[in-house]
């Protein structure tokens, strides 16, 4: 049988295989981070506008109704629904700035792995945000839907239909927000573990 290795023709001897390309891991890990980013640049961008929905739901939650006596609702009267508001706000205000950050770690990648860090960090303290002010504001609306027999509070929503449908609205599309920040914290996470060596 024949040999395939080259011979040398100075020495007479075999001469090494050449050496394959490599294609390592780097430019494999580069491409999954850069689709990585790409979904992170999306979801951020949906949780924008979930949050700026949700906001200008609530605070268009007002109504005036002409009982014996003029009586009004808005978001403001409550402490609940205004923690509700202001954890929006910085929920809103925080995927604007971090979607300007995905997007420059998709233009300069080599600070990637600080950044999944801090978004890991900082994702899990926003969702602990959103996701008590919807809890709170939830509970109050749940009392102003169906009232409590055993300390006599009313149901209001009978009374002020539109008021309490905005707020439905409002907790509905937080809630889908605050699912967003769970698949941003899963993506952070799931990017650190494909960073770590084998």
């Amino acid at each position: 049988m024949a040999s395939t290795e080259k011979v040398d023709p100075e020495q007479g001897k075999e001469a090494p295989p050449s050496p394959k390309p490599i294609s390592g891991p780097s430019s494999a890990t580069c491409t999954a981070e850069a689709t990585c980013f790409k979904v992170d640049v999306a979801l951020r961008v949906l949780l924008f506008a979930s949050t700026v929905a949700a906001i200008v739901v609530l605070v268009t939650s007002k109504q005036t109704v002409r009982a014996p006596l003029p009586l009004s609702a808005k978001f403001n009267h409550s402490p609940a629904f205004i923690y509700f508001l202001v954890a929006l706000s910085i929920a809103g205000l925080y995927s604007l700035v971090t979607t300007l950050g995905s997007i420059s770690v998709i233009l300069k990648p080599e600070h990637s792995s600080k950044f999944l860090l801090y978004y890991a960090i900082f994702d899990v303290l926003i969702l602990g945000l959103v996701a008590s002010a919807t809890g709170t504001a939830g509970g109050v609306a749940y009392v102003g839907l169906k009232g409590n027999d055993h300390v006599r509070w009313q149901k209001v929503c009978s009374t002020f239909d539109k008021f309490c449908q905005h707020l439905a609205g409002s907790l509905a599309v937080s809630l889908f927000a605050s699912v967003l920040l769970v698949l941003l914290v899963w993506l952070s996470v799931f990017s650190i573990h494909k960073k770590i060596p084998k």
